[in-house]
């Protein structure tokens, strides 16, 4: 029974209206880089498309198919995109990471939001669902300024 009282804590409220109100669900017409990840363990799936201008996030659109922990994340991160630097998207994902693995703090804002997600750190089975908005938007980012330069 107390398996069943944590995953009712770890489902809270705030993590269920996260998930309930992704923004940018409406992919980009003409992006500057597509990227979809998938979470092998448990088969959600973030597709993100970027448009960047001078270093940062001008455009970002994303379908996101995954677990409500993975909404949550791709929520949160949805809120705090536009305008980002990559920099500031890899101190995000490296920052998530530790809080889910490590007992880290919760990243900085504008990703803070994301301490959210704390009591997920012991399902160690949605920790990839979780990463995905974060490392599809990197892996997208990449490719975006390898697109430009090219």
């Amino acid at each position: 029974m107390s398996g069943e009282t944590d995953l009712i804590k770890l489902y809270s409220a705030k993590i269920l209206a996260l998930a309930a109100d992704i923004p940018h669900l409406d992919r980009l017409e003409n992006p500057g880089a597509t990227v979809k990840r998938r979470s092998p363990l448990c088969g959600s799936t973030v597709t993100v498309d970027v448009t960047l201008k001078d270093g940062r996030i001008a455009e970002y659109g994303q379908d996101v198919k995954a677990c409500a922990l993975g909404q949550a994340s791709a929520s949160v991160v949805g809120s705090a995109i536009i305008g980002a630097t990559r920099a500031q998207v890899e101190t995000a994902r490296d920052q998530l990471k530790a809080m889910l693995k490590t007992d880290g703090p919760a990243p900085d804002a504008p990703f803070d939001g994301l301490e959210v997600l704390i009591p997920a750190r012991d399902y160690k089975n949605r920790h990839a669902s979780i990463m995905l908005a974060l490392e599809a938007t990197l892996e997208a980012m990449d490719q975006a300024e390898q697109a430009n330069c090219a």
